[in-house]
């Protein structure tokens, strides 16, 4: 197992994963910089962990160069729902694409090993499944999800020519839908507007005729795989599929999401957004035979989590980012 070291930066430590990561990093006794610009992040997230001795927070945006004295960076600075990342496409590649030169460049001047979040959508709207991570991708690097598809992949060409250089010691992983406390309640991923939705009794919006595939992981056996990963052999610098392989329709989620509320909302559905992809399911066997990872949370344990967690939000504290793909309700 290798050694993380006692400074660790999180660049957006104040999101949905960076958050919990922190706390991870915390009580493990890591000393953790939180890095967020507060786009998408809350402070909210991190609140508890504010005067502790062992974490302090900067607001800072990768996009522009960072000087730190680290051990060990995870660099999960990017927005990573449709609604977020679309809000403001050029802004998200910059994120994706600058803000990891930088990292790269923090992590070379301190020696520092550089975990980065990747993501499934450089698979794109897959003809291949499960997807290994020997699958190439079916991308439209033109399209409306592209700012965010192609920025993570480039970001992944350029950690992956510093590791061939020997320059930065790099852990790489392409993480699956996932989901739990503290996701933004209107980012447009399927978990979160459907737990609100239900809770408001208002109409559940089904995107395409809901016999579409995602697979979905609990965060708490993400943040799991994180740690492995970064506390893994030195010559599995990535990258590595973290998800739940047990796939599953959309129709399903929001079916198994009313059971546990209770709630009377109709299913409303209305057309696919342009690219969304039809199939999702990752191929975890590198993260099983090198790692020893693979997810424990159950669907249903996940969703009470969650929902759990929904209840006790001020809705009027939090605002869509921006206007979501909704197009005209199909016909019956």
């Amino acid at each position: 197992m290798a050694d993380i070291g006692h400074r660790v930066l999180v660049t957006g430590g104040a999101g949905f994963l960076g958050s919990h990561l922190c706390d991870a990093l915390v009580d493990r006794g890591h000393e953790v910089t939180c890095v967020d610009n507060f786009l998408t992040g809350h402070r909210q997230h991190v609140a508890h962990l504010e005067g502790h001795d062992r974490f302090s927070i900067i607001e800072h945006d990768i996009i522009e160069p960072i000087d730190l004295s680290v051990d060990a960076i995870f660099n999960l600075a990017c927005p990573a729902a449709p609604g977020h990342y679309q809000a403001d496409p050029i802004h998200t590649w910059k994120t994706s694409v600058f803000g990891i030169s930088n990292m790269v460049e923090l992590a070379r001047r301190n020696g520092a090993t550089l975990f980065h979040s990747s993501t499934s959508e450089v698979y794109g709207d897959p003809d291949v499944s499960p997807q290994p991570e020997s699958y190439r991708g079916h991308v439209n690097p033109i399209g409306p999800r592209a700012c965010y598809d192609e920025g993570k992949r480039a970001a992944e060409t350029l950690l992956f020519d510093v590791h061939r250089r020997g320059d930065v010691r790099i852990k790489v992983v392409r993480i699956f839908n996932t989901y739990g406390p503290r996701m933004h309640p209107y980012d447009g991923r399927v978990v979160s507007n459907f737990i609100r939705q239900a809770l408001a009794e208002e109409d559940i919006t089904i995107f395409g005729d809901g016999t579409q595939t995602r697979s979905f992981c609990y965060v708490d056996d993400l943040i799991d795989g994180f740690l492995r990963m970064m506390e893994g052999p030195d010559d599995l610098p990535g990258p590595v599929n973290m998800g739940n392989p047990e796939e599953r329709t959309i129709l399903d989620l929001a079916e198994r999401v009313l059971a546990l509320v209770g709630s009377s909302s109709k299913l409303v559905k209305r057309p696919l957004p342009p690219d969304d992809p039809l199939q999702r399911r990752p191929d975890i066997s590198l993260a099983r035979e090198r790692l020893g990872w693979s997810p424990s949370v159950g669907i249903e344990e996940g969703l009470q989590q969650t929902l759990e967690a929904f209840r006790g939000l001020d809705l009027d504290e939090w605002t869509p980012p921006t206007e979501y793909w909704q197009g005209p309700p199909l016909e019956a």
